[in-house]
């Protein structure tokens, strides 16, 4: 409290007013205390054992007739917090004393204590004061006694009421309501005379909690005075609800058999009743079936469902039914499927793809809601080569299609309907998929024979024919030529051939020149991929001039010969060099016949001829582009061409001066040359006998680790091969001026 009653007593001076009371008693000014401070006087604690009634005066007294403040009784028992006041007065009152009567009915072994609270208003002018208490050993006269109020146990959630029952005249017409221990007030929900010295009085608290759970009285007020009740307990009970979900002890298609595991619950028991609700995990309805057992099975499910089984258990009175408890949520086990389609047939039949029509596909017959459809087909092809394989499909769509066969070949396809339980599989059905375009022609059975004027080309029939092959059509051009005269942007020709013929000869083509050649078989659905090839003609030698009847020797001295060079006429290839080779005769060696006549092959200078013994040597080789037309070239003239050193014949010495053309692409080097053989003495410088011949040589194959001069075949003799691997020549050009200098001066 904020301050203290004061205590008046006749004998002793005071400053009260001569208008209040002459006596002792207790009393507050409220003048010197600001509005709302309170002070308390309590009485010491009462341990009564029968009815009793508390009689004291009061009186709220200010001069000029205004508020003095409140004066409230408070009842605390067992020593616990004070709840709201039993009865209060407040107000002007006036100067005489009033009486007021406290009927508690609260017994030993409990304990109260009153507590007389002044309370100061805002007027702060006047005097509470109180006098006379006592406790009388009867029932009170003015205010009625309660019976002893019982506790109240309940459930949670449910509404809860308090009866109490009180004793006294005219009492009904009193202020009612209902005490919480912690000051909260619950107003009358209804009354009810019993007889004319007893009514009831009915307080319901709504759906409570365990947060409601408190001591609560009963409490009457009016202004003689106030009656209140012994705290009573409501005691609120949380219905039972196991911790734990139920446990799988076991499964099938139709049942689940659980344990209940309810021994730890949340909540209060004692447990009467145990039940198990279960419904689908996907529907709406839900089932309950009471249990008398720590397991229990539930029958009668359907194969591969989901279903959610939670515990109910209940404790005694009304709403004591928990909670479900954890859900169990398990699946039942699919069943075996009833039965694949009723209708299997074909929609669709394609050269690579079948389309397969069948009825839609129900939980009625797969029993299951995971479940595989699948398409198994298996074929036979050539070169007892076979397959089988087994495709998933889509179980929603009624069709399905099975793609990648190969053409007109027999498939046989059956469908398999499959879940985890079990599998169903329909007949087989035979057919055959539809002719397609055939595949290409292998490129490795392709195999060209090349000839200077025509190719003869063979192949083998497609590994992938696709059904009967009825035609071959060959097409082909030219793409390029070493003769720069041979056109090559000509349109391709076509040839046409039987089914049963796989070679062809092209005639009439130019040599030298690379074709093109497109390969491709026809079924009844037409042409299939070309393969391609490219074949070379073989080039020509060269063609020389004729030189029969044309003295081909212009002028002669003691050491040089000047000699008429023509030009050579290209075939298939260019000219790539012209070469002068000498050939010393000795009168003890054989002679070349014309018609035996062989072609130098191997590039010996003059120096390596001294020195090895070569029979020959080459006096100059010399680029295309310097033998435009006809010109004389002087054999012995002392200088270099392409490397060569021409030096000066030896006088009155015989000697073969051969003329070579040369053409060479790629590894083919082919040739012709021109023989010219001459006797020439000289005495005292003068000639004194020469003698001609001349011959026409031939063709050269070139190996890849040669130069393109290699090995030569002549064409008035039998091939001649030499190996020289790493020679190479130089192909510098020149122009044969006799007055220019020699290509090794100007390197």
């Amino acid at each position: 409290d904020d301050f203290e009653w004061v205590h008046v007593s006749a004998q002793e001076p005071h400053y009260l007013p001569p208008e209040m009371p002459q006596g002792s008693y207790m009393i507050v000014d409220s003048s010197d205390h600001d509005p709302g401070e309170k002070a308390r006087l309590q009485l010491p604690t009462m341990k009564e054992n029968d009815t009793h009634c508390i009689d004291f005066s009061y009186l709220l007294y200010s001069q000029k007739g205004l508020n003095p403040g409140t004066l409230n009784i408070l009842v605390r028992v067992n020593k616990g917090p004070l709840a709201n006041p039993i009865w209060n007065v407040t107000g002007f009152t006036g100067r005489d004393w009033l009486r007021a009567e406290l009927a508690v009915s609260t017994f030993w072994p409990n304990e109260y204590q009153v507590i007389f609270e002044a309370e100061v208003s805002g007027g702060r002018s006047g005097y509470i004061a109180i006098d006379d208490i006592q406790v009388l050993s009867y029932p009170c006269d003015k205010s009625p006694h309660f019976l002893r109020l019982g506790d109240v146990e309940v459930n949670a959630g449910q509404n809860a009421t308090f009866q109490c029952i009180a004793t006294g005249r005219d009492a009904v017409h009193n202020k009612l309501w209902l005490q919480r221990r912690n000051g909260e007030d619950i107003p009358v929900a209804q009354t009810k005379n019993i007889n004319h010295r007893r009514f009831a009085a009915s307080f319901r608290l709504q759906e409570v909690t365990k947060t409601d759970q408190d001591l609560y009285r009963c409490v009457t007020q009016s202004e003689r005075g106030s009656g209140v009740s012994n705290f009573a307990q409501l005691i609120v009970r949380e219905p039972p609800r196991p911790i734990a979900p139920p446990q799988l002890l076991g499964v099938g298609p139709t049942y689940l058999l659980i344990q209940l595991n309810a021994n730890s619950i949340i909540g209060d028991g004692p447990i009467i009743l145990k039940e198990v609700e279960y419904r689908m995990t996907s529907g709406s309805w839900t089932e309950t079936h009471a249990v008398n057992a720590p397991t229990y099975k539930l029958w009668h499910l359907d194969p591969d469902t989901e279903y959610e089984i939670r515990v109910l258990l209940t404790r005694p009175g009304e709403g004591g039914t928990g909670l479900p408890g954890p859900p169990l949520i398990t699946r039942t086990k699919c069943a075996e499927p009833m039965r694949t389609p009723k209708t299997l047939k074909i929609a669709e039949i394609q050269a690579r793809r079948i389309a397969v029509d069948w009825e839609s596909l129900g939980y009625n017959i797969t029993r299951c809601h995971t479940f595989n459809v699948t398409i198994c087909y298996h074929y036979f092809r050539g070169h007892n080569e076979s397959k089988a394989d087994c495709l998933d499909m889509d179980p929603k769509a009624p069709q399905h299609v099975v793609n990648h066969l190969p053409p007109y070949t027999n498939v046989s396809l059956k469908m398999i309907l499959t879940n985890p339980e079990g599998r169903k599989e329909s007949e087989e059905t035979i057919i055959q998929t539809d002719e397609d375009v055939p595949g290409p022609v292998p490129v490795n059975s392709l195999q060209g024979t090349s000839f200077e004027n025509k190719i003869f080309l063979n192949w083998k029939e497609p590994l992938d024919p696709n059904g009967i092959i009825t035609q071959y059509e060959v097409s082909y051009s030219s793409i390029r030529s070493f003769d720069p005269a041979v056109p090559v942007a000509g349109p391709p020709q076509t040839v046409s051939n039987l089914w049963n013929s796989t070679h062809h000869v092209f005639m009439h083509l130019h040599p030298g020149t690379t074709y093109q050649f497109f390969i491709r078989a026809s079924t009844v659905k037409g042409f299939g991929p070309a393969t391609a090839i490219n074949v070379t003609t073989n080039i020509s030698a060269p063609t020389l001039p004729d030189y029969e009847g044309v003295d081909a020797s212009l002028n002669e001295t003691a050491t040089t010969i000047t000699v008429l060079l023509r030009p050579a006429q290209a075939k298939g290839a260019p000219i790539s060099a012209y070469q002068i080779v000498v050939e010393e005769l000795h009168p003890h060696r054989t002679k070349r016949e014309a018609g035996a006549m062989e072609c130098y092959q191997v590039p010996v200078t003059y120096q390596n001829a001294m020195s090895g013994g070569a029979p020959y040597y080459f006096a100059a080789e010399l680029p295309p582009g310097n033998l435009p037309e006809p010109a004389p070239f002087t054999v012995g003239d002392n200088r270099t061409y392409q490397g060569f050193w021409n030096p000066p014949l030896a006088p009155r010495k015989g000697y073969n001066i051969y003329f070579q053309a040369m053409s060479s692409v790629e590894k083919v080097t082919k040739a012709a040359v021109e023989c010219y053989k001459y006797s020439v003495t000289f005495v005292r410088g003068k000639k004194k006998e020469r003698k001609k011949n001349q011959c026409v040589g031939g063709v050269v194959s070139v190996p890849s680790s040669m130069h393109s001069f290699g090995p030569t075949v002549c064409r008035a003799a039998a091939q001649c091969q030499l190996h020289r691997p790493g020679f190479l020549f130089p192909s510098n050009c020149f122009s044969l001026s006799p007055l220019q200098e020699s290509p090794l001066e100007q390197l």
